[in-house]
């Protein structure tokens, strides 16, 4: 916001953030496969998550008021946690706070696929503010915190707030894409799709990684150790189960791959 508006009351617009991130990678060999699931839930277990939360929470100057966290069993992990933007004050034995509480949550989801040996490392963040917070100043962070091949976003703002002369505020900052809120250099390495509805202050983006170095996504392999064909099968494969990420939807499946 490049000023603060005056306001009747409490600004109670809720802006809400949630996005996927997928981390694709190809072991050749089942023990490979459940090896990597093993590698990247341990990368990503419930400590490092809430590393990653609170660092946000610092970023938009919330306050913590709660965390739970857990790690599954065989795989996965969860955090959540409790937000307000103002700070809780002591006064007697009663705790007063604003009336602004909000909620940062992700959850993490290894799998893969039982024919291409690709597996696939999804995570699930929520982002969900009420009052002056914007979550979309985290976005670049959150971004660059996992690896990420294909990235899904929404972004919405609900109800309203009123200024002093008792106008209703249906948005309360300036956003024509959340694309905007991404590094360029950044947002340079991926192709972007956006769809906006602006009428109804919501805002959908989604990303797929440009360019594929084979070695980045080989789990304890070499790319010197393959042949030029099964190099070449494997792109395919990287390629085709990005492209379904990405658009939602099966488009090779029928074709046995």
């Amino acid at each position: 916001m490049e000023e603060k508006l005056k306001l009747y009351g409490f600004n109670n617009l809720t802006k809400a953030l949630s996005f996927n991130i997928y981390d694709v990678c190809y072991a050749k060999t089942p023990r490979e496969q459940r090896d990597y699931i093993a590698y990247i839930d341990e990368q990503y277990n419930s400590e490092r998550l809430t590393n990653i939360l609170t660092n946000l929470t610092d970023m938009i100057g919330a306050n913590v008021l709660n965390i739970s966290r857990q790690d599954y069993d065989p795989q996965g992990a969860s955090v959540t946690i409790l937000i307000a933007e103002g700070s809780m004050v002591p006064r007697g034995e009663t705790q007063l706070a604003h009336l602004d509480k909000s909620h940062v949550t992700v959850h993490t989801y290894p799998e893969y696929h039982p024919e291409t040996c690709l597996a696939t490392f999804r995570v699930d963040i929520d982002v969900a503010t009420c009052g002056e917070i914007t979550p979309l100043s985290t976005l670049d962070y959150l971004i660059g915190s996992f690896d990420s091949d294909i990235i899904t976003m929404d972004y919405r703002v609900r109800g309203f707030t009123r200024s002093v002369n008792g106008q209703k505020l249906f948005l309360d900052h300036t956003i024509t894409s959340i694309q905007d809120y991404i590094n360029p250099q950044r947002l340079r390495k991926y192709d972007a799709v956006d769809i906006n509805v602006y009428e109804a202050n919501l805002f959908h983006t989604k990303m797929m990684v440009k360019e594929i170095d084979l070695q980045n996504y080989l789990f304890k392999t070499d790319v010197y150790e393959l042949p030029p064909t099964v190099r070449l099968e494997i792109m395919n494969n990287l390629r085709r189960e990005m492209i379904e990420i990405f658009s939602g939807r099966n488009i090779y499946y029928k074709e046995g791959i």
